[in-house]
């Protein structure tokens, strides 16, 4: 296991990504001041994002079900717990947005490659009392898949 964000795995024989990019930003807005450079107060962290870009090749590993079950769980418009491999827990995310590009096809026109980005977005404030709530959430939408 790679990562698992709610109850979908990401390893590969699912769904395995190339990277894994984060950015945090914090917010340190400005006031003009006449005679001075402006001047800047931290008023706390900004959005925190993930982006995963990765390559499947549904003949060799990994499967296109797997990104129709992100779409399902983006669907919800739930946060989904985020738990690294090594046991890290990343707080609650919600799925932004998933792009594919498909190529390399078959006569039938399935294809061979496709390249995949999943961007998430951190919403939990470091409350992460909140997981269990969003885990049986995950649990209802596998109970739709199945």
């Amino acid at each position: 296991m790679m990562l698992a964000l709610g109850m979908f795995v990401f390893s590969l024989s699912t769904l395995a990504y190339q990277e894994l990019q984060r950015q945090t930003d914090w917010r340190h807005p400005s006031s003009s001041r006449v005679g001075a450079a402006p001047a800047r107060q931290f008023i706390g962290r900004g959005d925190d994002s993930i982006t995963l870009p990765g390559i499947l090749f549904p003949e060799l590993a990994g499967s296109t079900l797997s990104l129709d079950a992100l779409r399902l769980m983006a669907n919800t418009g739930k946060a989904w717990p985020m738990i690294e491999g090594s046991g890290r827990i990343y707080g609650l995310w919600i799925i932004e947005s998933l792009s594919e590009t498909k190529t390399v096809f078959f006569r039938d026109g399935t294809p061979r490659r496709i390249e995949f980005t999943l961007n998430l977005k951190r919403i939990d404030d470091d409350q992460l009392d909140l997981i269990g709530a969003a885990t049986s959430a995950g649990v209802n939408v596998l109970r739709g898949l199945l």
